[in-house]
């Protein structure tokens, strides 16, 4: 129960007869609260019995923590709530970019929906990344709240406002510069010029959905396995790539947030749903079990020397093979190197990944094996009750098998990097 104590002034060393009341009252944790500098005893059992009426009511904050700004606790967040490493590092981004300029010394019981709102309309980059900014900030603000720093999220369940005047309003520019998006012609053209070693790996993503870090951690153990089941009176059987960890290039950071520098890293995948095996049309199966007849490392998609691409190494070899490049001669010390004519400007590995969710709406797949193939999570009640069949893989595979010989007849092709054929001959020897 709340009461008060007398606290005697000290002069010179010397306890004197004045005195002031401090106020005592119990914790949520049961110990021992105090709070000094009150003129009589009644105002201090006042304040006490108060500060135990909040805390049964549960609206009660610690003095120590009252005052807390938003950088501080954002610190203490992200130390206790560590996440995959490339998901740390984009949070950690947002924050030193965008979120702590503005808010680091700022209270946290200062902080208003009208003043998030505001700010983030001011803020230079796309709208998208606003709304990353502000859920952000909510997520820690809700962390605030469970720690006691602060009774409510001000940004919980708010809409941001969006600006629709001026440049806003216009419409921006594709990423890909061509009306379409990108097709299946250009991936097998871009893998024809990349060779077998680089190609195989824009043939994958286009025909598979994986996405980059996925595919870099694909191990050879996980490539072509085989899935059977049940169908009618026989057996459907087709060959797989098991997606079961991905590789993820980020800033590292200590848990004061600060850089340590860029690290390429194995880790399990993002979700449950990412966990899958993709069934591979028969022409991919046949080509990558030709690459890892040649190919000596683990991995299937790496460097020459098999460690894993990281993003700037890849892209000056993707790059150039999709945006063109002009002709090199040849000089001392430098071989020759012939023009490129672009192909699909703009083009990234996550637009193949795109790519292939929308062959699969082309082609009708159903949804049941299209989530599953992209390593989406279904919503709602019939993704307990609707399973992927074996007559929906087989109608999927026959149709990814259709475009991409479609696609191979479009731009002129009959074979890949240069064979005769897709039929991998065995090599005649000698007696």
């Amino acid at each position: 129960m709340a009461h008060a104590e007398k606290v005697y002034k000290v002069r010179n060393g010397v306890k004197t007869k004045q005195f002031t009341w401090r106020a005592c009252y119990k914790k949520p944790d049961g110990s021992k609260g105090t709070e000094p500098g009150f003129d009589t005893k009644k105002l201090a059992v006042a304040w006490g019995a108060e500060q135990e009426r909040l805390i049964k009511a549960g609206v009660w904050i610690d003095d120590t923590k009252r005052g807390t700004t938003f950088g501080e606790f954002a610190a203490i967040f992200m130390a206790s709530r560590r996440k995959r490493g490339r998901t740390g590092g984009t949070r950690w981004d947002r924050l030193d970019n965008h979120i702590l300029p503005r808010w680091k010394d700022t209270p946290m019981q200062a902080i208003t929906w009208f003043d998030v709102d505001s700010w983030q309309q001011t803020m230079t980059i796309e709208d998208v990344s606003r709304g990353h900014c502000v859920s952000l900030m909510s997520t820690i603000m809700t962390g605030a709240v469970d720690a006691g720093y602060i009774l409510v999220n001000p940004l919980f369940g708010r809409r941001r406002t969006r600006d629709t005047s001026g440049e806003a309003a216009r419409p921006k520019a594709p990423k890909i510069k061509r009306d379409g998006g990108v097709r299946p012609e250009d991936a097998v053209r871009i893998a024809e010029r990349l060779g077998p070693a680089r190609g195989i790996h824009v043939l994958a993503t286009a025909w598979t959905g994986m996405n980059w870090g996925e595919g870099l951690g694909l191990h050879r153990d996980n490539a072509l396995l085989w899935r059977r089941q049940q169908w009618g009176a026989g057996e459907f059987a087709c060959q797989v790539v098991r997606v079961a960890e991905e590789y993820a290039e980020y800033q590292e950071r200590d848990e004061q947030g600060r850089k340590k520098g860029y690290i390429v890293r194995l880790e399990p995948t993002k979700n449950e749903w990412r966990t899958r095996d993709i069934d591979v049309p028969p022409f991919l199966a046949r080509l990558l079990r030709w690459h890892l007849e040649d190919w000596p490392y683990e991995r299937l998609f790496a460097t020459d020397s098999g460690v894993p691409w990281r993003r700037g190494n890849w892209a000056r070899v993707f790059r150039p093979a999709c945006d063109g490049r002009k002709e090199r001669p040849k000089r001392q010390g430098v071989a020759y190197r012939p023009a490129w004519e672009p192909i699909c400007e703009g083009l990234d590995m996550r637009s193949l990944r795109a790519l292939h969710d929308t062959m699969q709406s082309e082609l009708g797949v159903k949804e049941p094996l299209a989530f599953e193939a992209a390593g989406h999570k279904r919503p709602g009640i019939k993704a307990h009750y609707q399973k992927p069949s074996p007559a929906m893989r087989a109608e999927r595979l026959e149709g990814l098998e259709s475009v991409f010989w479609e696609a191979m007849a479009n731009v002129g092709l009959e074979a890949l990097w240069g064979r005769v054929d897709l039929v991998k001959h065995p090599v005649e020897r000698g007696p």
